[in-house]
């Protein structure tokens, strides 16, 4: 018997500290899991379940007395001229704010990286601040920048050139607003560029630079495909953003005129102000489809290959 227990000993007495360590482990996660839970997990369930029911404001009073509507809010959405607009607004935002931020700040890193010699640390504090800046402030101060009366106006009219309102009008409105989200954005891109850029070993354009490779044939071939993680990573954060897109064309035109610059972000935002919370929970939803959907398709076509 003394043979058989023993070898159990050293096991029964592992598991109080097991268990112990399981215990210590659930309760540092036991913060991050209660603010998931409330602010992200519960509320998102929450928000599916009103997309699938006629919830409007005035239903708050009773909220157990709506109707459940199944598909018929995502119906509507696809109905909705201005909803469909929006859409059309938010792939504009992508399609050009994401290659804008993107050529910017890979322009600047390369610059950073191998151009510039001295003040770099000032030249990347310069052109980072945008990002920290505070947007309600900017929005201000590019809604007088492009006022009919505005400094971008006083410019043009200086070298002979009679300025238009910019945000008043349905062609300029969506180019003022994209310029202002690369503006923001493109001091991500350079720093994470940078870091990319400084990752790459110098042994790699030593060699190249010997076998007679100039500047433009080490960024073809050398830089551009050992930057392709970051590519990457910047591109999907950035699509994610402009899909996202709510500051700007709130701030500086609240989405006019006439819809020309409202994102789907505003739509879901507008349809929450008056009431439909069962439409504004649907078109989040379908941005939440657009994000995936997109995301999944970078990682697939930029994704590095063996």
């Amino acid at each position: 018997m003394t043979a058989a227990i023993g070898p159990m000993t050293p096991r029964r007495a592992h598991r109080p500290r097991g268990a112990r360590r399981t215990a210590v482990a659930w309760l540092f996660l036991a913060p991050f899991t209660l603010v998931f839970l409330l602010y992200t997990a519960i509320p998102t369930v929450a928000a599916l379940g009103f997309s699938l029911t006629d919830l409007r404001g005035a239903d708050l009073r009773h909220p157990l007395a709506v109707d459940f509507t199944g598909l018929h809010n995502y119906v509507r959405l696809s109905e909705d001229p201005s909803f469909l607009r929006d859409i059309l607004n938010t792939v504009l935002f992508v399609a050009v704010g994401v290659p804008l931020t993107m050529g910017t700040g890979f322009a600047l890193a390369v610059a950073l990286n191998s151009g510039i010699r001295r003040m770099r640390g000032v030249f990347r504090t310069v052109f980072f601040a945008p990002v920290v800046t505070n947007v309600v402030a900017v929005a201000l101060i590019w809604q007088y920048a492009f006022n009919a009366d505005g400094t971008v106006n006083k410019v043009l009219g200086a070298v002979g050139f009679a300025g238009p309102n910019w945000l008043d009008d349905t062609h300029l409105a969506m180019p003022v607003v994209i310029l202002l989200g690369v503006w923001r954005n493109f001091g991500i891109a350079m720093v994470l560029f940078l870091a990319g850029l400084q990752a790459i070993p110098k042994d790699v354009y030593e060699a190249a630079s010997l076998d007679g490779a100039d500047r433009w044939r080490q960024l073809r071939h050398i830089t551009l495909p050992l930057l392709l993680p970051t590519t990457l990573l910047v591109s999907v954060l950035l699509t994610v953003f402009y899909l996202q897109v709510f500051d700007e064309p709130y701030l500086l035109t609240d989405g006019g005129p006439l819809g020309s610059t409202e994102s789907v972000a505003l739509y879901t935002y507008h349809q929450f102000g008056a009431g439909e919370f069962g439409m504004s929970s649907a078109a989040s939803f379908v941005m939440l489809l657009l994000v995936t959907v997109v995301s999944i398709v970078q990682f697939r076509l930029l994704r590095p290959r063996a």
